[in-house]
């Protein structure tokens, strides 16, 4: 297992996202020694889904506000249906993963969360998968859109569903031992 104990990662999410994207990948970075933020429009709870109905809450430890991408050293952005739409809207969620693109540090995001990219511009040539229902819009935005369970190119991680988790988690802990990546510098 990589060593993560120097890296910080951020976790940018909102209400509805998909629990066990934020859970199974969260430990396996705490597991890795990694210092992990839970960043939110909320600076309040957080309530996840849990497959078909409302699960836990979870708490903030930085309003979106107040974070400054050039504090952490990676990105996970957890799906769920609800999540990716609505901070897709959020022009300050928008700004921080593209500073992330920009700065080439990793990014892993996985199921739904890449709907989140496709706002950056970021995606053009990109190799990547999501939730299969995506791959539209993906294609669209011009990425090169393939069903695996786990895709990495420079530094973008990306999954399918809760089903590809170990191998996300274990390519994401890869990617973020690895830091900046030149070639994640996409705008």
């Amino acid at each position: 297992m990589p060593n993560l104990k120097e890296k910080k990662i951020a976790v940018l999410m909102t209400h509805g996202f998909e629990e066990i994207e934020f859970t199974s990948p969260r430990e396996a970075l705490m597991d890795a020694g990694a210092t992990v933020h839970v960043i939110s429009p909320e600076d309040e709870m957080i309530k996840s889904w849990d497959k078909d109905h409302w699960g836990d809450e979870y708490g903030t430890d930085l309003k979106l506000s107040d974070a400054d991408p050039q504090d952490y050293d990676g990105l996970l952005l957890p799906g769920g249906v609800m999540n990716p739409d609505q901070l897709r809207k959020n022009e300050d969620a928008v700004k921080f993963v593209k500073a992330f693109f920009s700065q080439g540090k990793p990014i892993a995001a996985i199921c739904h969360a890449p709907q989140l990219l496709i706002e950056t511009g970021a995606l053009d040539g990109r190799k990547l998968t999501s939730y299969p229902s995506l791959k539209t819009d993906l294609t669209n935005a011009g990425a090169n859109w393939v069903d695996e369970e786990v895709v990495v190119d420079s530094g973008l991680t990306t999954s399918r569903t809760p089903g590809d988790l170990p191998a996300f988690n274990s390519k994401m802990l890869e990617e973020f031992a690895e830091g900046i990546h030149e070639e994640q510098k996409t705008i």
